[in-house]
């Protein structure tokens, strides 16, 4: 569902026009490179059981949030924090190891469907306050998705619920205009009317849309310091870039949210410490109720080895995630799908794979889709399975062709890994005679870089999905998806890519309706033609570490989160 630092119902095809599986060597079952296959690897969960109430979690990050704005984020991280002090019409609750299931949040079911399938009726539990002691209402859950359609002032603003809704014109509450696309009969109920029947829709209003938002309290972009808590926690103080502190929420009744227990009295954010830092910390057990939020636990290539010490490997949560990486080709600057296929070809997989830390931390995917999605088909691409380069067949592609022989990668500044991967591009493409020039991108900043004027030739980039990851439409549509007009490329669609023909198809499919499986193949059978045209290219299937302080209770990778789940987190003594 969201984008890493480290992401609806579907129609036939026009008549005439169908979408078959293209030839191409065909993917090896399983890991890509012959390691054990991480999909089969069991989660590691760190002290669990304990109901101890009380303490302070303090959380170790290397830079700080791209947004705390429930209305403005695609962001795991956000989404992580979030769950702490705002809550959803439903929520993803995490399991490590597998896929989140849905259940009810703000909402006293996972809602109701009328017969034809076109509207979705979720009704308020009772009790429900903001921080100030306000009640909750379902005019405020409207207008937080109402927000989201000012995609002028929220350009990270999460759009797979507003595409699925009928006011396709509507452009926020700060232009006018009526939303028709929800109606809200009384304070309690919501009434959200869809373009065509969704049989997933419960898992879109567990998005970060739905998170409720009063209206005289919207500052709009300054919305992010201070966003008015729903949830357990409320924010009592916030320095950008240096530091969050989360306290007790005093009008939260635990008896209206069965999802979160709420532990600690406090969370106390660190924003700016470097992750060699962070990694040193944690190993030594300096500060016992530490954690981080950083992708792979801010581990470092060096300290991989320690894990397997006893008094640190008691202290290490684990577990598969939902999360794959992908190298993204600007198809603006790199228009020619056999330039992109070349430069594909070129790179060696296997050693992007070891500045993630090697086989323990992940596999060589062949696809941003996987087998365990519903309406998995079988992917094809000319890329070695094995994650080998195929520097040879790359020559002859670009024999006669007028390519780029300057290229800029651009990564994540805060993570030593991100430029790793670009020195591997470098040497792998300075074989074809083109120059890469490595990018620092801020951390705190970079999707939003990602999205704008500054988009780089090359880009790496993850997406984590939580329940609605078991659609195989919740990864391709975000990812190389056309906007909601269908006019050009999505606004999280980092290459950019735009197909008349293959963007138009899903642009249709958007509209359709059936099971998930049978949607499912339509979606994966259209990824599938895409991925000849190598707009991306799969790197990494993760696979996570994560060293927590020695009073830490209850840590567990979260699926869709990619790092430890804070909700379920409390200190033991």
């Amino acid at each position: 569902m969201k984008k890493s630092t480290t992401a609806a119902g579907v129609l036939a095809l026009a008549a005439g026009l169908t979408l078959t599986a293209c030839g191409g060597p065909k993917p090896a079952a399983g890991a890509g490179n012959g390691q054990q296959d991480v999909t089969k690897r069991a989660a590691v969960k760190v002290a669990e059981g304990s109901t101890a109430k009380g303490g302070d979690v303090h959380v170790l990050m290397s830079s700080d949030f791209q947004t705390l704005d429930p209305g403005n984020s695609n962001y795991v991280q956000t989404a992580n924090v979030g769950q702490l002090y705002y809550r959803t019409l439903t929520m993803a609750k995490e399991t490590s190891g597998t896929p989140p299931t849905i259940v009810p949040d703000l909402a006293t079911d996972l809602g109701k469907a009328s017969a034809d399938g076109l509207t979705w009726t979720y009704t308020l539990r009772q009790g429900l306050k903001y921080e100030d002691g306000t009640p909750i209402t379902a005019q405020d859950v409207k207008y937080g998705v109402e927000r989201t359609y000012a995609r002028d002032v929220y350009t990270q603003a999460p759009q797979e619920l507003d595409s699925a809704l009928t006011d396709d014109g509507y452009q926020g509450p700060y232009k006018g205009g009526d939303f028709k696309a929800i109606d809200t009969p009384d304070d309690h109920t919501v009434v959200f009317h869809l373009k065509q029947p969704f049989a997933e829709f419960p898992a879109l209003v567990s998005r970060s849309n739905t998170a409720p938002v009063p209206r005289a309290k919207d500052t709009k972009l300054d919305y992010t310091n201070h966003p008015v808590s729903s949830g357990p926690y409320k924010i009592a103080s916030y320095d950008r870039g240096r530091g969050l502190k989360l306290v007790r929420n005093p009008n939260w009744d635990p008896a209206t949210d069965p999802n979160r227990p709420a532990l600690p009295d406090t969370f106390t954010f660190t924003l700016s410490t470097a992750q060699a830092t962070i990694s040193q910390q944690l190993l030594s057990d300096a500060d016992p109720t530490a954690l981080t939020l950083d992708t792979q636990g801010a581990l470092q290539p060096s300290d991989i080895a320690k894990l397997s010490a006893s008094d640190i490997s008691k202290r290490t949560a684990a577990g598969l995630l939902g999360c794959t990486d992908v190298l993204n080709f600007n198809t603006t600057t790199i228009t020619d799908p056999d330039v992109r296929k070349a430069f594909a070809l070129a790179l060696d997989r296997n050693a992007i794979l070891l500045q993630y830390g090697g086989e323990r931390f992940g596999n060589i995917p062949q696809s941003y889709i996987n087998d365990a999605q519903k309406g998995y088909v079988e992917q094809h691409t000319a890329l070695d399975p094995k994650g080998q380069s195929k520097l040879g067949e790359a020559k002859k592609l670009l024999q006669g062709k007028n390519y780029p022989k300057s290229l800029v990668y651009g990564y994540a500044e805060a993570s030593a890994k991100y430029k790793g991967v670009g020195t591997v591009l470098q040497q792998n493409l300075k074989a074809l005679g083109v120059d890469v020039q490595l990018r620092p991108i801020p951390t705190a900043n970079y999707y939003t870089v990602l999205a704008g004027d500054q988009m780089p030739d090359i880009a790496r980039s993850g997406w984590c999905g939580g329940a609605d990851s078991a659609s195989v439409r919740f990864t391709v549509d975000p990812n190389v998806g056309p906007s909601l007009d269908g006019k050009t490329y999505g606004f999280s669609n980092i290459p950019r890519y735009y197909d008349a023909k293959l963007s138009g198809e899903l642009y249709r499919l958007r509209g359709q309706n059936g099971s998930a499986d049978e949607l499912g193949r339509k979606w994966a059978t259209a990824m599938d033609q895409i991925m000849q045209q190598y707009p991306l290219v799969p790197l990494v299937r993760n696979y996570t570490y994560s060293v927590v302080g020695s009073k830490v209770r209850n840590a567990q990778v979260g699926y869709f989160f990619g790092s430890i789940d804070l909700s379920a987190v409390g200190i033991g003594q």
